[in-house]
């Protein structure tokens, strides 16, 4: 994990072993995806901005073979939007109960919940996290979930945080490097 360790920061063997156990990475949107702010115009069109190597990592993990989904608890088509041109399968938006959906995704993908890593910033993602063989929270998280998961990301929500997970997951399954698509 040198190779991760001079990308990012070292990492213990324990989130290795976590790491190269996931087949399934669920992300939580906004704190996530993006910065967490939402911008609203005059005309009530709403605007967020997502990086492109967030996108470019999530198109190396399903190319990889590790499914993506994502649980949200707002609803918003430019969410949908995103997530479809990322060609992510699962799409779970309006989820005041995460661990509803988390559920559901989990027996339809008959998944062990070491199978399943889970990306947050707040505590509505907590539920979840607690039922995941890997929690991680973005660097700018609330204090109680970079307190409590397995792995806190060297970068923030919205700025690469998704990337360096899914480096993480690709070093740990010795799939790193077997992508070259685009971030769309």
């Amino acid at each position: 994990m040198s190779l991760f360790a001079s990308l990012y920061q070292p990492v213990s063997d324990d989130i290795v072993r976590r790491a190269a156990a996931i087949k399934l990475l669920i992300c939580d949107v906004d704190g996530v995806f993006s910065d967490g702010r939402i911008y609203l115009g005059n005309n009530g069109e709403e605007l967020k901005a997502f990086h492109t190597r967030d996108g470019f990592g999530i198109k190396a993990l399903r190319h990889a073979g590790i499914e993506v989904a994502i649980i949200t608890g707002r609803t918003s088509a430019i969410v949908e939007q995103r997530m479809r041109s990322l060609t992510v399968p699962y799409i779970y938006q309006g989820q005041e109960n995460k661990l509803a959906a988390f559920t559901s995704l989990q027996q339809q993908l008959a998944l062990s919940t070491e199978q399943i890593g889970y990306i947050g910033d707040d505590l509505s993602d907590w539920q979840v996290m607690q039922h995941c063989g890997l929690s991680v929270a973005v660097k700018d998280a609330h204090p109680y979930l970079r307190l409590h998961a397995n792995y806190l990301t060297s970068l923030p929500g919205g700025f690469g945080a998704v990337r360096e997970l899914a480096d993480l997951l690709l070093i740990s399954q010795h799939k790193f490097q077997q992508f070259d698509g685009s971030s769309s």
